[in-house]
């Protein structure tokens, strides 16, 4: 017996298994499952008296909560596409995403009320626009009163998927490119179904799982959460914003399991003052990604949380979980400082997911912990292509495998390690040097507090390494002393040439750092040199 997979599946059994069973927790709202499905169904009903039809693209422009969560299943029900917006992204991108996408509904959050009047007046959009929520700042220019009120007013549409195609699209999420303009990452519900399932094997989620959503709905299938927790019945405990007191407070109190972070959270977290006041018993893992972790990371906050902790990999083109560095049964036996050392990698590949690290020519590289490639993967989750971009898509797709862009190494228990993006590997005097390696030493030094190394121009060597430091609260350091604690760590040819001290680093929807940005104003006037 064949049916359709697609995410739908676990909404009917989280209802049908866990009605009665408080499913969702947002601020002080409450959802059983049974009311969260009403709830999706009658969003579908919205959606049907908006003539949205199969295909067409409905966006959702705001921060975690129920309501996105329910987009994430009323949408499809309704046979539309789901568009979570990143909102770190600047007016003119998101304009061009709901332009270059179709959308036809946009719902927002009442704090993007004057971007999208804005982007409304330029003609940037052409698509119904209507609120998240009920304010006295609701503009007449929204079609209607706001999404709850039109929830209630609403006939709840029959469930039923399976009519579903599950080869059809079923979300599209824009990657923020590095140049040009952002590209509609196209998954389909076989992918995110399939997806979902290896990383309830992987991870273990059970009913009595509670996730923190601290990472964002918004981006890359909010790392397929918003399905694996529904599909087993677990709780859904949604974070407006990223907040180390809150997170410690909601732990405690909704007694959480689960979290995934990236590493300039898990950075938050640890130097929050108060950390030790709390109570994280209930804690069973936390899965670090969006960027390297060093070992010494993964450590302090595995002491600081009592649970299991670990990296992991993946991108928006593959739903976007590759790898985890979960331990094999075969190293639990290993030193402490191996354990950390593996569970800092980028990690192995989990169900479902075949990975390659390849030479300029296709080969394989030599699973000897050294020798360096790019990641080539494939499997369930990757994605369709590119929305609207035939050729790209045929680029990075090529051959039948997704050519991830990330340069790495791996070792022969089949851990990968990330030593940078193609891209961001910096060419000096013809060596090749990996920004993560000095990031990560430099991390380690006890005033850091965080860092980013980033190819600045020279005329003598084309390119060499700069690092941007941010110390921590009360400590002071000098270029002088932190080159001096590189040089015992890393090779001559690798040190910074200079080191800076900023307040901030920027970073993006997730925490993530920035090095476009950081990098622009030390280009500017030059041509940066493509791999």
């Amino acid at each position: 017996m064949n049916l359709p997979l697609t995410p739908l599946r676990f909404l009917e059994r989280a209802q049908n298994l866990y009605g009665d069973k408080q499913g969702i927790i947002c601020g002080e709202l409450r959802l059983t499952y049974a009311e969260f499905f009403d709830r999706c169904r009658r969003l579908a009903g919205v959606l049907a008296g908006l003539a949205i039809r199969p295909g067409d693209r409905v966006a959702f422009l705001g921060y975690n909560c129920h309501r996105l969560l329910e987009g994430y299943y009323g949408v499809l029900l309704a046979g539309g596409v789901l568009l979570p917006i990143n909102i770190r992204l600047s007016p003119a991108e998101i304009a061009f995403i709901l332009k270059d996408s179709g959308a036809k509904v946009l719902f927002f959050d009442p704090e993007f009320i004057a971007l999208v009047e804005s982007m409304r007046g330029a003609g940037g959009i052409d698509c119904r626009c209507i609120n998240l929520e009920e304010t006295t700042q609701t503009p007449s220019w929204a079609e209607f009163r706001s999404y709850d009120a039109l929830l209630s007013a609403s006939t709840p549409v029959a469930f039923d998927y399976l009519p579903v195609d599950e080869n059809s699209i079923a979300e599209l999420f824009y990657t923020s490119a590095t140049t040009g303009d952002p590209k509609g990452v196209m998954l389909s519900h076989r992918a995110i179904y399939l997806h979902a399932l290896n990383l309830i094997a992987v991870q273990r989620y059970t009913d009595q799982s509670v996730q923190l959503h601290a990472i964002p709905l918004f981006h890359a299938n909010g790392w397929g959460s918003a399905h694996t927790v529904t599909a087993v019945g677990g709780t859904h405990v949604m974070m407006r914003r990223f907040d180390p007191e809150r997170i410690c407070q909601l732990i405690e109190r909704e007694k959480g399991t689960c979290l995934c972070v990236v590493p300039t959270m898990v950075n938050t977290l640890l130097h929050f003052p108060d950390l030790a006041r709390y109570d994280f018993r209930s804690m069973e893992w936390v899965h670090v990604g969006g960027a390297a972790a060093s070992e010494g990371l993964i450590g302090r906050l595995e002491d600081a949380l009592g649970c299991n902790c670990y990296a992991g990999y993946g991108l928006t083109e593959a739903s976007p979980v590759l790898t985890v560095a979960t331990l094999k049964d075969t190293l639990r036996g290993r030193s402490r400082d191996e354990q950390f050392r593996r569970k800092s990698t980028t990690g192995r590949a989990i169900v479902g997911v075949e990975l390659r690290v390849v030479d300029e020519n296709g080969a394989d590289v030599a699973r000897d912990g050294c020798a360096i490639g790019e990641i080539w993967a494939r499997g369930d989750g990757v994605m369709e292509g590119y929305w609207g971009r035939p050729q790209e898509s045929e680029e990075t797709l090529r051959g039948g495998w997704l050519r991830t862009g990330d340069m790495a190494v791996w070792d022969d228990d089949g851990y990968v390690t990330i030593v940078d993006r193609k891209k961001e590997i910096i060419i000096s005097g013809g060596e090749n040097i990996s920004t993560l390696e000095i990031e990560k030493a430099l991390a380690a030094h006890p005033a850091v507090f965080e860092c980013a190394v980033i190819a600045v121009p020279d005329e003598t060597w084309g390119e060499t390494p700069k690092a941007l430091v941010v110390l921590k609260q009360g400590a002071s350091s000098t270029e002088a002393e932190l080159l001096a604690h590189l040089r015992g760590r890393i090779a001559k040819f690798k040190l910074p040439r200079s080191v800076e001290f900023l307040a901030i680093l920027p970073k993006g929807g997730t925490g993530k750092i920035l090095k476009k940005v950081l990098r622009e104003k030390y280009w500017e006037g030059y041509v940066k040199r493509v791999h």
